[in-house]
């Protein structure tokens, strides 16, 4: 069968994306309400109950708000490193199925293979993924998936572990102009967020991505995401990526902006 991706929602309020291949239904983070993030399962007909595991990449409660409220599914199986699972046990008051990894492993889950590796952010010890599954021949063509949000810059060890996948979740947080003229963060919070351990500008994606543009010629498609509402636009995304998109100097691979927002975007990978 046909892979399936989805991104149910993206931003500040909230991140959670849904994976489907031949023998896995899981979930990249679950950054909303357990209601809310049901409603947005059900709207590609699926549910909690379908589910095999959440992977997640950190602690912070846009990436792990459902956990509080999955006490009717004590077995579903939660990914995620010792630190991680140790933040949010304290301020949980239900049991998790914890399954715990090292970062900077390879493991196997299903017909999924992870590769877990660290990333830069202010969190108690922040992953992207990489997600391998398929047998590399006609009937099952192997396919890889980065999911790679949350990081304030992009180490080469960083670039090294997202090369030759097919595709890609690309943080473009913040335009610098905008983030520089909001009126409502504190400049310690601007600090924080184009910080080191912070955020990814539209400005740093695009560098990323330009180089890709030669040197991963296996890439197909990029979404970006962790958009914010306040400090970056559609607008925005457009005017700083569009030499990837269009002329004669436009990218082998296609990006999609995540516009933010619980349920705003439901795309799908086949």
């Amino acid at each position: 069968m046909a892979m399936r991706f989805c991104i149910l929602g993206s931003g500040s309020s909230g991140n959670a994306a849904f994976l489907q291949t031949d023998d896995s239904r899981i979930l990249i983070d679950a950054g909303f309400s357990a209601r809310r993030l049901g409603e947005m399962l059900a709207t590609i007909g699926e549910s909690f109950e379908r589910l095999n595991a959440i992977f997640l990449t950190h602690e912070h409660g846009d990436h792990t708000a459902a956990l509080s409220g999955l006490r009717r599914y004590p077995e579903l199986k939660v990914f995620a490193t010792a630190a991680t699972a140790e933040v949010l046990s304290r301020a949980l008051d239900r049991p998790v199925a914890w399954q715990i990894f090292e970062t900077g492993t390879r493991f196997q889950f299903r017909d999924l293979t992870v590769d877990a590796f660290s990333v830069p952010h202010d969190a108690a010890d922040p992953v992207g993924f990489v997600f391998t599954w398929g047998h590399d021949d006609l009937l099952s063509p192997r396919r890889r998936l980065a999911w790679l949000t949350d990081l304030g810059h992009l180490p080469q060890v960083v670039k090294e572990r997202v090369r030759g996948v097919d595709l890609l979740v690309l943080e473009a947080n913040y335009d610098a102009q905008l983030l520089q003229d909001d009126t409502k963060r504190p400049w310690s919070v601007k600090q924080r967020i184009c910080g080191r351990h912070g955020h990814l500008s539209n400005q740093e994606a695009h560098a990323f991505l330009a180089g890709c543009r030669d040197e991963q010629p296996t890439l197909r498609e990029v979404f970006l995401a962790h958009l914010s509402r306040d400090c970056n636009s559609l607008d925005a995304v457009a005017r700083e990526f569009s030499p990837l998109t269009s002329g004669a100097q436009c990218a082998r691979f296609r990006v999609t902006p995540v516009a933010p927002g619980a349920g705003s975007a439901v795309l799908e990978w086949t």
